[in-house]
């Protein structure tokens, strides 16, 4: 089956990057396009300006699911229906990804899903055998096609008529019930130094909203995918009534929202918040005292 118009598909390799034109990726982005594509290769490659780039508009995990809108010179224009981005499209995050990374989409199955809670992962044609789809991240979801046989278990993926084999404590069950903001603060957490990307929501790479998105997402919270998308869906709760797993929005006076932080700590007698966040000027995920320049823009908490 091929790919088609006004259909939907699913991402057939470990992270698809979500471009925002097949005109303006870069020589730089070449790992990030190809059939199998090797995200940790693109990121160390890419020069500090370079990953702040506004070529990248979002990624999208194995398995994720996309409406196809046109197809081009094998590209496809696409909307990420598991990203809601209800100020740019009702329906998902609009963007472009290679065609040769999707495949066509089949009913979805019966089966209780997996989620990797690994930060990366590889899956083997065997178990422990030779490795196929590297580089599958944190909130990734699989679907089983049998039993654990040796601390392996086979999953399926799309494309592929043969499941592949992933270690067993790779996996955790897909969530179920409404999981605490602690827990995600928790996942969130282990992302601690993952190297700032615009538009980044992977381990390899990731963006202030991308984290809290792929936190939630491991969660099986379906958050909005930006900033501003992400205070719409959220709660307002007062200064000073702020927990950990909260959220802190940031924006400039008359400006849009520019950048989200997760409370990690109440506020100290003295005022001090603390918060993690994929920082802009550290240029990886860290966790720390509500800088200055933060403090001045802050606008609003909310929780999930």
């Amino acid at each position: 089956m091929t790919i088609q118009t006004d259909q939907q598909a699913v991402v057939r390799v470990a992270v698809a990057t979500l471009w925002a034109d097949p005109d303006a990726v870069r020589p730089i982005d070449a790992p990030a396009l190809a059939p199998g594509t090797d995200l940790a290769a693109w990121v160390a490659g890419m020069t500090g300006d370079q990953q702040l780039g506004d070529c990248v508009l979002s990624q999208l995990l194995l398995g994720e699911r996309v409406h196809v809108d046109r197809i081009r010179d094998g590209w496809a224009r696409v909307v990420a229906v598991e990203q809601p981005a209800a100020r740019l499209d009702a329906r998902g995050y609009p963007g472009w990804v290679p065609v040769d990374q999707l495949a066509p989409a089949e009913p979805p199955s019966s089966d209780e899903p997996f989620v990797v809670d690994a930060e990366t992962t590889t899956l083997h044609a065997a178990p422990g055998g030779e490795p196929v789809l590297r580089g599958v991240v944190l909130g990734t979801r699989l679907t089983p096609a049998g039993p654990a046989h040796g601390g392996w278990r086979p999953v399926l993926t799309p494309g592929r008529a043969d499941p592949l084999w992933i270690r067993d404590t790779d996996l955790a069950p897909a969530p179920t019930g409404t999981p605490a903001a602690v827990d995600m603060l928790a996942v969130a957490s282990r992302l601690r130094d993952v190297v700032y990307v615009w538009g980044g929501v992977s381990s390899y790479g990731i963006d202030c909203s991308g984290l809290v998105h792929l936190a939630w997402r491991r969660l099986g919270v379906r958050l909005p995918r930006d900033a501003s998308d992400q205070a719409d869906a959220t709660t307002p709760v007062p200064f000073g009534d702020e927990r950990p797993g909260d959220l802190y929005f940031f924006a400039r006076d008359g400006r849009p929202i520019h950048h989200i932080g997760i409370v990690t700590a109440a506020p100290d007698p003295d005022g001090t918040r603390r918060m993690l966040h994929a920082c802009y000027n550290h240029r990886r995920v860290v966790e720390e005292p509500m800088p200055p320049d933060r403090t001045a823009t802050l606008v609003a908490a909310h929780r999930v």
